[in-house]
């Protein structure tokens, strides 16, 4: 390792409840997170209103964690991204990475109890796994970062990684796995592709989050790259939103209003992509592939897929890679994705 940098890389996640007993108190720190529920003057009150929600919400949401296997695979599937990432930076720099999830184990302390142990760093590069910015996912990481390890003064320089909706190499990773996904239908090009990315609460939106718009940024560049690849992409594509919670408006359409319309209008063959989700979890796992294909069926359509997240594939980890090493200033030869296409 001489003559490399040693780097701390902190990958940032949500997280998932590890077990059914850990379902309300990881609910207990998503509702306590003022990223998530804006309060305004009524914050004093956030605890006891995120007590309530949580007890009421962690029985039902149990029950879900149940059929997909009694926990959320996202803590797995994270570490096999962190080490997939590991391998790939090694030829350049010496990485230190480690996870900090947002609202359950292993934390944000966690993360930095791990790089203080680690030694002397020369740089430290945040990536928050979010593709797209928003209010209540890469600013309430970062903000949790800062008020965890404190202020990076004397200590090694930040790099931060804000966003990367619309980098090569992640567009492809996700046109790759759509691509996948279509051989399993006779005539791919006439099926509804329906892109669908997790719910905003609209008062976040009006104080200019970025996320809806770089959301249609992604799909508009992920179907530019499939027409060109895959001679059987889809001709017709929809954005539609899910997981909203609570009374207040959220980014519309929402998925199962989406799925409706489109039964209502004959469609019989869709395929679902979870845009804005680079692991499985329960918004995939659960809501779009048990409650959304089961509403589907009842609807009249026929023949329901979901794109798998592109996880640890190679091309989201090179994506990865590029973004680390750019951060850093190191120049590496870009990768190029294999040619695909899709029979007709």
């Amino acid at each position: 390792m001489a003559g490399k940098k040693k780097v701390g890389i902190v990958l940032f996640q949500l997280g998932g409840p590890d077990s059914l007993q850990a379902v309300e108190p990881f609910l207990l720190n998503l509702f306590l997170d003022p990223d998530i529920i804006p309060l305004g003057p009524l914050g004093v009150l956030r605890r006891p209103i995120a007590k309530l929600i949580s007890s009421r919400r962690s029985i039902p949401v149990a029950g879900k964690y149940a059929e997909i296997g009694r926990r959320s695979p996202i803590g797995l599937l994270t570490e096999r991204q962190r080490a997939r990432l590991v391998e790939a930076v090694s030829p350049y720099i010496d990485p230190i990475a480690v996870t900090a999830m947002r609202y359950w184990h292993p934390m944000t302390s966690e993360a930095v109890e791990g790089l203080r142990k680690a030694g002397r760093l020369d740089e430290i590069v945040l990536l928050p796994l979010y593709p797209h910015f928003s209010y209540a996912t890469t600013l309430s990481s970062l903000k949790e970062w800062r008020r965890v390890y404190g202020q990076p003064n004397g200590g090694p320089a930040e790099r931060t990684v804000s966003q990367f909706y619309d980098h090569p190499l992640y567009i492809q990773a996700v046109a790759q796995k759509i691509g996948s996904v279509l051989r399993q239908f006779s005539e791919s090009s006439r099926i509804h592709l329906v892109f669908s990315a997790h719910g905003l609460p609209m008062s976040l939106v009006e104080k200019g989050d970025p996320y809806p718009h770089q959301i249609e940024e992604t799909v508009r560049l992920v179907c530019e790259a499939g027409a060109k690849q895959y001679a059987g992409w889809p001709r017709i594509h929809l954005l539609c939103y899910q997981s909203r919670v609570g009374p207040a408006k959220w980014l519309q359409p929402p998925l199962t209003g989406t799925i409706e319309r489109l039964a209502h209008e004959g469609v019989k063959e869709m395929l679902v992509v979870p845009i804005s989700f680079v692991t499985e979890h329960i918004e995939t796992l659960h809501e779009i592939n048990i409650e959304a294909r089961t509403e589907a069926k009842k609807l009249g359509v026929e023949m329901f897929r979901m794109m798998p997240a592109v996880g640890d594939s190679p091309l989201f980890i090179a994506a990865l890679k590029e973004l680390v090493l750019g951060a850093l200033g190191i120049e590496t030869k870009p990768a190029s994705p294999p040619p695909c296409s899709i029979a007709t």
